[in-house]
């Protein structure tokens, strides 16, 4: 993917090899406030704010993690989906031809700093899950590829995280919109060295970490199957505003 030093405006037509093209913007990393805890911004909100910064769509990756599950049956989380779905079914009833809402999560397991995002999840899979916070990073893999999805780990270089084994992972978040550039560096020279995929995504939380990072394409993402294509593909530019 090739890094993109500041954010684009959506949307920009160009000529290229006689070819009209369109841009597309899309965020990779974004929280909801009545789901994960740290969110500040209600689902409509959200997208009211994503529109006007010229993105095409959002894949909502709210925290499933001991946090967003403390009052929400903290064991045994899989008996509150409709709360933690709640958030991604309500921007689903907002959702246009010319702006896209995709379901993602972002995984924390059990006395663990390390978080997870995962691409190309379905609501029905989803559903079928047990506790996904007892998984280990074994077990998460394993059953993260049998479904076809894609498993990244995110800002891999913050305190108190450590490097998952990267033969487990997919790729990884290279570039976060609330992380350091000095971690965000380190990030991507270890994606390169492990050959791995790249993603950029703000970590959207408030309204500060709006349009942050993301990724643009020259087709549209319409549904998981364009995401994971347009992932695997890395035919992309990657959003990175210092």
């Amino acid at each position: 993917a090739r890094p993109l030093s500041t954010a684009c405006k959506a949307n920009i037509k160009y000529v290229q090899k006689d070819k009209l093209l369109m841009e597309y913007k899309y965020e990779m990393h974004c929280h909801t406030g009545p789901v994960s805890q740290c969110g500040r911004v209600k689902p409509k909100e959200i997208m009211r704010l994503y529109r006007e910064a010229g993105y095409s769509g959002i894949v909502l990756t709210d925290h499933y993690s001991p946090l967003t599950f403390y009052n929400h049956n903290y064991f045994a989380p899989q008996r509150c989906m409709n709360f933690y779905l709640r958030s991604y079914r309500e921007m689903k009833q907002y959702e246009t031809d010319d702006f896209t809402v995709l379901l993602g999560l972002e995984l924390r397991h059990y006395a663990t700093a390390n978080d997870y995002l995962i691409y190309g999840v379905e609501e029905e899979w989803l559903l079928k899950q047990g506790n996904m916070m007892a998984w280990w990073e074994k077990k998460m893999s394993r059953e993260v590829h049998k479904a076809g999805y894609l498993l990244y780990q995110a800002h891999p270089f913050r305190p108190c995280i450590t490097r998952c084994n990267p033969d487990l992972l997919d790729g990884v978040e290279v570039y976060n919109g609330k992380t350091d550039k000095k971690s965000n560096d380190k990030a991507y020279q270890w994606a390169k060295e492990n050959h791995k995929l790249m993603i950029s995504g703000s970590d959207f939380h408030t309204p500060a970490h709006l349009a942050r990072g993301g990724i643009i394409t020259t087709s549209p993402i319409k549904n998981n199957h364009d995401l994971l294509d347009t992932l695997k593909s890395q035919e992309f530019k990657m959003i990175m505003t210092y």
